[in-house]
């Protein structure tokens, strides 16, 4: 077992939004995200090839889009996103959000792809 300190996470610059992996030291079967979303004038989806991903709404209020759909979401929110989909978060106008993201996928940096789908156009 083993303990990774919030002070220690090391933050870094995605499209839309920061990321820290707590896990990057561990050997794991699965990783996990600190995320931080800043709503933005344009914020492209993204999607995971390798695997599906679990979304737990720590803090602040959005809307996520996943494949064309857009879901209100707030804090305590549970959020699948299937293998595959276009997805992107979005925090509410002037806000910002803090997810954990979960993935049974131990590399994250071989499981994303960035999309030219911009989600602000139906963002709320």
């Amino acid at each position: 077992m083993s303990v990774v300190p919030g002070d220690l996470l090391e933050f870094e610059e995605l499209p839309g939004r920061r990321s820290a992996d707590p896990m990057q030291r561990l050997d794991t079967a699965s990783s996990v995200r600190i995320v931080r979303a800043q709503r933005e004038e344009q914020r492209l989806a993204h999607r995971h090839p390798h695997s599906e991903e679990v979304i737990y709404v720590l803090r602040g209020s959005g809307t996520v889009y996943i494949d064309g759909v857009f879901h209100d979401v707030r804090p305590r929110d549970i959020v699948h996103i299937p293998l595959g989909a276009a997805h992107a978060t979005i925090p509410n106008e002037g806000g910002e959000m803090e997810l954990i993201c979960f993935f049974p996928n131990p590399n994250l940096s071989e499981n994303i792809e960035e999309t030219n789908i911009d989600v602000m156009k139906g963002a709320r």
